[in-house]
């Protein structure tokens, strides 16, 4: 047994202070409210307090802090996406991600592994060369590489996928990255705790206090609070707070599963994407292989499994590495994709003046956690967009100004 497990074991008081403060009721009022304890609420509400001294804050969560998506993903971290805005979006995430285990005092286990995304067609080849191109431009390292670079790399890839889907190439970005997901939600929570934000789990949003067009409150199971900014990072649950606001978006809830592995000693050091195969892969640091597939085809606000899922998926990942066939798979899940049509959150102000929307993730919301966090606490604090998230504002689909993402999609949807 690790010392520190013993040391917790045979202490009758406890060796070491709680990870967050319990804080025992509600305050009548506080200066801004987040509803939703994942990655993306919890990195707002850390980045209020430090950049902006806003530290009379809570955070609300119905269930259990990185119970939704951000534990529910396969911490795929990159930056090569298609649009000029995706792409200096989250290059600047990545940016961020690279020290963020020195900056929250926590192991993350952040792990640079590169980045393939593998194209089977001709068709697949141009949109490879495109995305490196955008990419190139907007300083971000990526480039198209021929089957010789992939078969290096992964010598263990069948190059022909059973003859199915053959490689041809693909977009190879050097900074792809994994990160433990549970310890993102983690660091971030402690962090803003440790500044006086208070974190209240198994605590549900019930309504909206809307008054003349303005946020005046928030209704939970734990009783009202007063406030003037809501912030609403709930990702798959979005369609039930913007229907207690009294507007619409055009999200729309898929499920999106996943599953692992038994362990195995490690021997895929990269992550490999195919979209034409609707599969990406990577290996934990515990050995085990990470899994995922495409959204599945119908709307379900739930995170149930299915066998359909994982057989499909199975069935792909043996195309491409043929020697799994007597590797068990040990656990699935699904998460609640916030689905918009261009492939792009939405994030920022709102109809109703104080009430603040980060949502439309999508496929792609842990990779942006931390400059989700920065720039809606900056849109927060100041009532003013940040300039990142222009691309990304609700007013768009108005205006049919789009920001397809679409191409940049981790697999075909």
């Amino acid at each position: 047994m690790p010392y520190q497990l013993l040391k917790f074991a045979l202490s009758k008081k406890h060796p070491e202070p709680a990870f967050f403060r319990q804080p025992a009721e509600l305050k009548p009022s506080y200066d801004a409210v987040i509803i939703g304890g994942g990655g993306h609420g919890l990195a707002a509400a850390y980045y209020l307090a430090k950049e902006h001294g806003l530290t009379n804050v809570a955070v609300l969560e119905r269930g259990y802090l990185g119970g939704g998506n951000t534990g529910r993903n396969t911490t795929i971290i990159r930056s090569n996406y298609l649009t000029p805005e995706g792409v200096a979006f989250y290059d600047a995430s990545v940016k961020l991600w690279e020290n963020l285990s020195q900056e929250l005092d926590l192991n993350l286990f952040y792990s640079t592994r590169g980045h393939f995304t593998l194209a089977h067609t001709e068709s697949a080849m141009r949109t490879m060369r495109w995305r490196a191109e955008v990419n190139k431009q907007m300083g971000v390292e990526s480039e198209v590489v021929g089957p010789d670079v992939i078969q290096a790399a992964v010598p263990e890839l069948d190059m022909s996928c059973s003859g199915h889907a053959p490689i041809l190439g693909a977009l190879y970005h050097k900074p792809g990255s994994v990160a433990r997901h549970d310890a993102v939600a983690w660091g971030f929570g402690r962090a803003a705790s440790e500044m006086g934000v208070e974190i209240f789990q198994n605590t549900e949003v019930t309504g909206l206090d809307i008054r003349n067009g303005r946020i005046a409150g928030v209704h939970t199971s734990r009783g009202t609070i007063k406030t003037g900014k809501v912030l609403s990072a709930v990702a798959g649950y979005t369609p039930r707070i913007t229907k207690m606001a009294g507007f619409d978006t055009p999200i729309v809830i898929h499920p999106l599963q996943a599953c692992v592995t038994e362990p195995m000693k490690p021997w895929l050091n990269t992550i490999l994407v195919s979209g034409s195969l609707h599969v990406y892969v990577s290996q934990s640091s515990r050995g085990e292989l990470v899994m995922g597939a495409s959204l599945d085809p119908y709307e379900v606000h739930a995170t149930r499994s299915t066998l359909d899922f994982v057989e499909g998926l199975s069935s792909h990942i043996l195309d491409m590495f043929p020697f799994l066939a007597g590797i068990k798979v040990v656990r699935q899940w699904a998460g609640m994709a916030d689905m918009t049509p261009d492939f792009a959150p939405v994030m920022g102000k709102t109809p109703v003046e104080g009430l603040y929307l980060d949502a439309g993730w999508g496929t792609w919301g842990f990779k942006a956690t931390p400059i989700s966090g920065k720039t809606m606490a900056h849109t927060l604090a100041t009532d003013k967009p940040h300039e990142l998230i222009h691309g990304f504002r609700l007013d768009r689909f108005r205006d049919f100004e789009l920001t397809g993402e679409k191409g940049a999609a981790s697999v075909g949807h």
